[in-house]
């Protein structure tokens, strides 16, 4: 069997076990599929089939999707996702070692976040609802905002990992790490009137939030839910559920909480990462500074 003949053999299980073991979302499943896929149609030109899948046909495939005008980006995603998957054939004995491990991802252009004032969730939230989706709608944009869970947690909840009276929920996350997660009145309130119209079916889900046939929401019906919300009260900007979760991080920033206490909320393994989710202006720096510094 040539070495892209395993590859290929082993894809499905490796998808699997994205799904099952490692809890990704199905953004991140239907992403690295499509990802490791291009690759493997890369390997299939003839003069690359027999030869040898190590770091410089990595390097090859690439350079490629450089010269197609591929994003650095997308380009950083797609070796992550060979990382990934090479690390999982050596964990099953396919391979024996990571041929993606030594390589470096594309520098990327730091971002600072899209901001979301606390008027504009304010809008986006206290609008007077009127019917279930409505209800339903208002629930998730409290529970998102108030709790900085990411829109797959969001909506792989159930309704008994949710504690209405201690205001806590257990959230699946990465890696099928669990965590404990507040939420405050807001949140509870707009839950409370979700529940009291949520909708059941004829087999009836465990699902917290669930759709017209009373099957579990999908990712998708979330973001446009939002956007729905968002042409609703004319808000200028986007707004997805990863704003929201900006938005919960930047907003207990300002108001004084730690990195760290942040960064157990959010789920993060790295402090990095936490802070790439905040975003404090220079006014806010200045009166820091001016207070704190002994100097000043």
């Amino acid at each position: 069997m040539t070495p892209l003949a395993r590859l290929q053999t082993a894809l499905p299980a490796f998808v699997s076990h994205l799904e099952r073991e490692r809890n990704a979302s199905t953004h991140t499943v239907r992403a690295y599929s499509r990802d490791l896929q291009q690759f493997l149609d890369y390997l299939e030109v003839p003069s690359r089939v027999a030869a040898p899948i190590d770091h410089l046909a990595i390097r090859s495939f690439l350079a490629f999707l450089h010269g197609q005008g591929v994003s650095k980006s997308t380009s950083a995603r797609k070796l992550a996702a060979l990382r990934t998957f090479f690390r999982y054939l050596c964990r099953e004995g396919i391979l024996d070692k990571n041929p993606a491990r030594a390589l470096l991802s594309p520098k990327l252009d730091r971002k600072i976040p899209q901001r979301l004032e606390e008027a504009d969730l304010s809008q986006l939230a206290e609008i007077k609802d009127k019917d279930s989706r409505s209800l339903r709608t208002r629930a998730i944009i409290e529970l998102l905002y108030g709790t900085g869970i990411r829109c797959s947690e969001l909506t792989g909840l159930d309704l008994t990992e949710l504690d209405l009276g201690s205001r806590l929920a257990r959230v699946l996350g990465k890696g099928r790490k669990e965590r404990l997660v507040p939420f405050g009145r807001a949140a509870q309130v707009a839950i409370e009137a979700y529940l009291a119209v949520r909708s059941i079916g004829k087999n009836p889900s465990p699902a917290l939030f669930t759709n017209g046939r009373g099957g579990r929401l999908t990712d998708r019906s979330v973001r446009r839910d939002l956007q729905g919300r968002v042409r609703q009260v004319a808000l200028e900007q986007r707004v997805s559920p990863h704003t929201l979760r900006h938005a919960f991080a930047t907003h207990l920033l300002q108001r004084g909480a730690d990195l760290r206490s942040i960064q157990e909320l959010l789920g993060h393994v790295s402090l990095s990462t936490t802070q790439r989710y905040t975003h404090v202006n220079t006014r806010q720096l200045l009166e820091i500074y001016r207070k704190s510094h002994p100097r000043a």
